[in-house]
């Protein structure tokens, strides 16, 4: 809840704490369990390999997931406005997932303070594989 009471208190250029996750096989596993989303490109590595990929890769919705905790984590659930992304490249097991949040503008409409962030998902290389932005409402 902390983290809450410091996005009250953001201003343009305020990032949230960053969100850091080590991509697993089992992770793939357990989000086609709780989706059902079996397709084989994100379990089978034979089935990846035939079709023309190195290995497995991460389900897009997995990705969007974790930068989607990050933000909620920092702005409170109840104060999400919008969550918008769009998948800029696959991610792969053992890629050290990381997130980026920013405000980038702040403004005043009906009564409401409206934060608009910027908010990114890379691996270790600098990679963004989850581009998108948000709004919340300040608390």
């Amino acid at each position: 809840m902390s983290e809450v009471i410091e996005f009250a208190k953001a201003e343009v250029g305020s990032e949230a704490p960053i969100l850091s996750h080590k991509l697993g096989r089992t992770d793939l596993v357990k989000y086609a369990g709780a989706s059902g989303d079996f397709n084989p490109m994100h379990s089978d590595e034979v089935a990846a390999k035939a079709a023309g990929q190195p290995s497995v890769f991460g389900h897009g919705m997995f990705s969007m997931g974790l930068l989607g905790s990050a933000l909620t984590a920092w702005v409170g659930i109840k104060n999400i406005k919008s969550f918008g992304v769009r998948f800029t490249k696959q991610t792969w097991p053992d890629e050290i997932l990381s997130t980026s949040i920013k405000v980038t503008s702040i403004e005043e409409l009906e009564g409401k303070t409206l934060v608009t962030m910027d908010c990114s998902l890379s691996n270790q290389d600098g990679e963004v594989k989850v581009q998108g932005t948000a709004t919340a409402i300040k608390p």
